[in-house]
């Protein structure tokens, strides 16, 4: 309570208007599908999952708007003040899918104790939305945090996404492929000594292995949670 707290102060009146605004409309959307305290579960997480990318900008001094909801395609920050260096790219962009990890985890927990289905259905949300967040090619989180390896690293990412959008096929999944789309093509273009791309990927080994292992270890958990999760859901069995 004291970090979301903190979170809104650093938040000024017109942010807030935009983002509550928004935050509501995205409710009434997902309510007419899903129910009323299923979409305000799924878009509180939405909510803290970019909250963790705002707090982590500012941490960094960077100018970044308030989050921003549109129903069935998610959330983001606008960058008003880009990254200076692949770091503090990887900094903000796995700040989200960290935070929206600790509140589905707490959702879960939550869900435990009260043998509550519905809080258990907002939970595997979560847990999907910040796997699905990891996806390493850009846009995505992922995408922004395993640029600290290498942009080349996208080309893997790519035909996961395919594989995906074949699998689960959707209108946002689509939209989020278009847009990934010139980034892979960026990384196939990628050439490690040209001057910008030096400057702006130049880190020591050692902050690359701790970025590598913090995401491949988020990942894990993500995906383990995701799928037992589905499995308590789809069992019948009671928890």
């Amino acid at each position: 309570m004291k970090l979301l707290l903190l979170l809104f102060a650093g938040l000024k009146f017109g942010k807030l208007f935009t983002t509550g605004g928004t935050m509501l409309v995205s409710v009434v959307a997902y309510a007419w599908i899903f129910g009323w305290w299923y979409a305000v579960g799924f878009v509180g997480l939405l909510f803290i999952h970019e909250m963790g990318h705002y707090a982590a900008a500012r941490q960094r001094g960077l100018d970044v708007g308030a989050p921003t909801f549109i129903p069935f395609l998610g959330a983001w920050i606008t960058m008003k003040d880009m990254p200076a260096d692949v770091e503090t790219e990887a900094h903000v962009a796995i700040a989200g899918p960290f935070l929206g990890s600790i509140a589905a985890f707490g959702v879960y927990f939550w869900a435990l104790q009260t043998d509550s289905r519905l809080l258990l259905a907002i939970s595997y949300s979560g847990f999907f939305l910040n796997l699905f967040n990891l996806l390493p090619v850009s846009p995505l989180d992922g995408g922004r945090i395993t640029a600290i390896i290498s942009p080349r690293v996208w080309l893997l990412g790519a035909p996961l996404m395919v594989a995906l959008l074949f699998y689960r096929p959707s209108p946002a999944l689509f939209i989020v492929a278009l847009l990934a789309a010139p980034q892979v093509w960026k990384a196939w273009n990628y050439d490690p000594n040209a001057e910008e791309n030096r400057a702006y990927y130049d880190v020591p080994n050692k902050v690359r292995v701790e970025y590598g292992l913090i995401y491949l270890g988020l990942t894990a958990v993500l995906a383990i949670m995701t799928y037992h999760v589905h499995e308590m859901l789809t069992s019948g069995r009671p928890f």
